[in-house]
């Protein structure tokens, strides 16, 4: 056993067990993840109550080309849940190329939601969208709310490719095992289903 094997493992010892019968990482990430819901979820409410107290309340995607950007990001971000089950799977197999490979499609999958996100941040923008301006009339809270909410889900998905990275590289180089792959798959997925929520109350109810 190398010397920092031996540190590693004294500190595995000194370490108390969970009283859940979990691994700590694992309770970590669910407490957070109920934690993080429970804010997705008061935004997504209020942005309802808002949305059903306006009566003037603007529509403007109708089939636009940010409906279908919306669903390309959609089927983008479901194939990097798929990719990630892959590399957890292959971490479990204990095939480390194999699962790296998966990371890597799941970081490139992420990245691109992103581009194809800022991309329709750019054009909406570009066409007089912001915070509190309402191009086509209608109460500027669109707006507001609009890059409010995708603005945070795009935070997190961000957030979740930097943590894939770290995990992948630290997991080629033998410092992190199968449980940290998990844990990151369980942010990860977290991330994805809030967007299916995200999606069709923010893109798809401003249809026309």
């Amino acid at each position: 056993m190398s010397e920092s094997e031996g540190v590693m493992a004294g500190h595995e010892a000194l370490r108390e067990e969970s009283p859940y019968g979990i691994q700590h990482k694992k309770l970590g990430i669910w407490l957070f993840i109920l934690s993080d819901a429970v804010t997705f979820a008061s935004i997504l409410f209020a942005y309802g109550y808002v949305r059903v107290g306006s009566t003037d309340w603007t529509t403007p995607f109708a089939f636009s080309p940010t409906i279908v950007n919306g669903m390309v990001m959609t089927f983008v971000l479901l194939a990097s849940s798929v990719t990630m089950l892959g590399a957890l799977e292959a971490a479990k197999n204990e095939n480390p190329s194999r699962c790296l490979a998966w990371l890597g499609v799941t970081v490139l999958l992420g990245t691109l939601f992103a581009v194809l996100h800022i991309r329709e941040w750019l054009r909406m923008i570009g066409e007089g969208w912001r915070l509190f301006q309402n191009p086509v009339g209608g109460p500027a809270l669109f707006g507001a709310t609009f890059f409010s909410i995708t603005g945070l889900h795009l935070g997190h998905v961000i957030a979740g490719i930097v943590a894939i990275l770290v995990v992948a590289i630290k997991y080629h180089r033998r410092r992190t095992d199968e449980s940290h792959v998990e844990t990151v798959g369980l942010y990860w997925h977290f991330v994805d289903v809030v967007w299916m929520f995200v999606f069709p109350l923010v893109y798809l109810m401003n249809a026309k």
